[in-house]
């Protein structure tokens, strides 16, 4: 099995059906860090929870903290059309890239990603990003085929969300010409998270509740493939499963994560931050 662990310093961890669980003492609210206190971060539902990471230094940038070799990073800057993307080689190190739109949070060394609603999008959506997608460690964009087991597994929070945000993704690679996702977890304003299951390559998503965690609490997912036909999604210890759609067998895909915007306005103070205390990715 080849593992890509993207933290490297985290608290104490166990294991839970599926998942991971963050086992670490709350640390008191307090004024919000310089890196978090970009336009935006007093908008939206807001959270007091900060959880302590002690193993992680939040002096660092991310990549101090995080193993980013087997990630590119989107902003939600750059040209109209082309959002700026930096490569894994900016990310690593302690000195590794951190901005407005992602920097570790000084409190508790969480890795975070700010998207507001106003910002530079792909050519195929109408919302602002900052997140994740998965590469090889060669450099190289990860696309791998549905067939075996993969797995993408995360401990995080949503600090702060005006409506909508995705969270998690499997998205689909080459083997066609749609630029869909295969799925999306999105955690929404009210506290609900719900699993978006792509019906076709051409389009379609059907929306399942799986769980419910108030704006600022601590939660872990796994979203896994496994057999080639079956999405198992793991929230909080509860699993359930999911047809894929035989349509979907000739694309490869590749995991992203982050802060996923789901609406937009001509807002930089509104929108949509995320905390990650942890992520792994694997494939067998």
């Amino acid at each position: 099995m080849r593992m890509r662990t993207l933290l490297t310093s985290l608290a104490t961890v166990t294991a839970v059906t599926g998942g991971l669980a963050l086992v670490a003492p709350a640390a008191p609210a307090s004024s919000l860090s310089a890196a978090s206190g970009v336009a935006g971060a007093a908008s939206g539902q807001r959270s007091t929870n900060v959880v302590s990471s002690p193993m992680a230094d939040p002096s660092v940038a991310p990549g101090g903290n995080f193993d980013l070799s087997v990630w590119q990073l989107q902003e939600p800057v750059g040209s109209p059309g082309s959002p700026t993307t930096i490569p894994s080689s900016r990310l690593q190190g302690a000195n590794g890239f951190q901005d407005s739109y992602f920097y570790t949070d000084t409190r508790d060394g969480a890795m975070t990603f700010w998207a507001p609603e106003k910002g530079v999008t792909t050519p195929n959506s109408n919302y602002a990003r900052s997140e994740l997608r998965e590469m090889n460690r060669n450099g190289t964009a990860a696309n791998w085929s549905l067939s075996g087991t993969h797995q993408m597994k995360a401990t995080l929070r949503v600090v702060s969300v005006t409506s909508n945000v995705c969270v998690g993704q499997i998205h689909l690679g080459t083997g066609g010409s749609s630029t869909k996702p295969l799925l999306e977890l999105y955690y929404r304003s009210s506290g609900d998270i719900v699993l978006g299951t792509e019906n076709s390559p051409s389009g379609g998503q059907t929306p399942h509740t799986v769980g419910h965690v108030s704006v600022g609490k601590t939660w872990n997912y796994t979203i896994a493939v496994s057999g080639g036909h079956t999405i198992d999604l793991t929230v909080n210890g509860s699993t359930t499963h999911y047809a894929i759609p035989s349509s979907f067998d000739a694309y490869k895909q590749y995991f992203k994560a982050g802060s996923y915007n789901q609406s937009s306005s001509d807002s930089t103070t509104k929108g949509a931050r995320v905390a990650f205390y942890g992520l792994t990715v694997s494939h067998s």
